[in-house]
């Protein structure tokens, strides 16, 4: 019966990596894998994870769990994104993120006769706009509305220029971070300690090796393609250009958390705020800007909307693929997944760090099969507290590697949004990236492995 359940996931596993590669729905995916899954387990008389009461009936059970699961969720972590979705949204509308773009790129400007260094100069400018614009997709869509017209101006390829942009969100990270957000929900930590001594330090490693690795690689397959540089000279645009003040509106919210976050002692009175109360702070301070501005409080509170609607997409693309992906995962774990992978493992002579290594894995090839970093890393990472606490380790020290590999993996699928976005503005085609994207992204994955589990874990 231990077994069973093993086999039974496997295969759930399988078809929904099928059905996800032939691009069918992922949130209607892993919901119906989710209920097939905790319906098998009540048939072999296992409990449903989390559940705490009964309705007398089996099925009634289930979706008891799926309802707990929307309203826990929406409650909790769902709000944090939604808010940080509306933030996002918001702060495009205002121009405070392109911005913020321009100031961070004017160190390249004495780097014009040096295209190559130019392009992965952008790498660490680009994570730390990252860490503020946590969208992959909204944040490659904007560094290609500024950033790819003066890359290519410098003489960089455009096939480079795009490869450049989306290894940058190789790494999600920082306390905007949907991963970050489900990282430190699922081992029960604080955010800020997680992102300062946990994520930083290895992403400093990390990005040094990725801003190597594309420069060889640009260098060779520029050689190879022959592919010209094609001039791109920025056109006027009709929208409003926020002023450069505008540039501290999207940093805010990291600067709140770090400042009021209990690690760095400012203040003689200990103050804390969490994400969602940063956001929402940081909201309405970009408000008054604008009324400072436009002196239009109708045009203002009309505003508003967009902040709302950047919630509801959030809720629509990301917060409802986190439930089903929790639904999902205790499909999993009711079947006795991870139950059966550790008794493999163990018996197989395995143990934390192997185990480590192996859901490391897992979750990247995971991420290339979906397209995304965030349902691989919602689907696998709740599984995590229990393996940790049977080999007696942090979760953290598991879950650490798994969010980078996730986003790692985003960055080399031909399916992910951020690909797809940033090669269509570029006219490229998609498998080029990819193969831009492949050996950095497997170098920095190597490094990662090496560094976490060989020398830290």
């Amino acid at each position: 019966m231990h077994y069973l359940g093993l086999v039974i996931s496997i295969v759930c596993i399988a078809i929904v990596a099928k059905l996800l590669l032939k691009d069918f729905f992922p949130q209607a995916v892993l919901l119906i894998a989710g209920i097939v899954m905790l319906f098998a387990a009540s048939l072999l008389q296992k409990p449903i994870p989390e559940s705490e009461a009964t309705t007398g009936f089996v099925l009634l059970d289930i979706f008891e769990f799926i309802k707990n699961a929307f309203s826990k969720t929406n409650a909790n972590v769902g709000l944090m994104i939604m808010t940080i979705g509306g933030f996002v949204a918001y702060m495009d509308k205002i121009g405070a993120s392109e911005a913020l773009v321009k100031v961070a790129l004017r160190p390249l400007a004495f780097l014009k006769k040096y295209p190559n260094i130019a392009s992965v100069a952008v790498i660490p400018i680009g994570q730390l706009i990252f860490i503020c614009v946590p969208s992959a997709a909204g944040f490659g869509l904007l560094l290609m509305a500024s950033v790819f017209p003066i890359l290519v101006n410098l003489g960089v390829s455009r096939l480079a220029a795009v490869a450049i942009i989306t290894g940058c969100t190789s790494f999600c990270i920082g306390p905007a971070s949907v991963i970050t957000a489900s990282a430190v929900q699922i081992a029960q930590i604080e955010t800020v300690p997680y992102f300062i001594h946990q994520q930083i330090p290895i992403a400093i490693i990390l990005n040094l090796v990725l801003m190597i690795s594309y420069f060889f690689v640009n260098k060779y397959y520029d050689k190879k393609d022959a592919l010209q540089s094609i001039e791109v000279k920025e056109k006027p645009k009709a929208t409003f250009i926020a002023p450069p003040i505008y540039a501290i509106l999207p940093v805010l919210p990291l600067v709140l958390l770090l400042t009021f976050s209990g690690v760095l002692e400012v203040f003689p009175i200990k103050l804390k705020i969490e994400t969602t109360t940063a956001m929402l702070l940081s909201l309405f301070v970009g408000l008054l800007f604008e009324l400072v501005r436009t002196k239009d409080f109708k045009a203002l509170f009309a505003s508003f909307k967009v902040f709302l609607d950047g919630m509801g997409e959030m809720f629509k693309s990301v917060v409802s693929l986190i439930i089903v992906a929790e639904i999902f995962a205790n499909g999993l774990i009711a079947l006795g997944f991870m139950d059966g992978l550790i008794a493999l493992s163990q018996g197989a002579g395995l143990n934390a760090k192997g185990i480590g290594i192996i859901m490391t894995l897992m979750i990247f090839f995971a991420a290339i099969l979906m397209g995304s970093g965030n349902a691989a890393f919602f689907a696998f990472g709740p599984l995590i507290p229990n393996v940790a606490k049977q080999f007696g380790v942090s979760s953290t020290s598991i879950l650490l590697p798994m969010n980078l590999s996730a986003s790692m993996g985003r960055a080399i699928s031909p399916i992910a949004g951020v690909l797809i976005a940033t090669a269509n503005v570029a006219g490229v085609p998609v498998i080029e990236v990819v193969k831009r994207n492949l050996i950095p992204v497997c170098a920095v994955l190597l490094t990662l492995l090496i560094y976490h589990f060989g020398l830290c874990f």
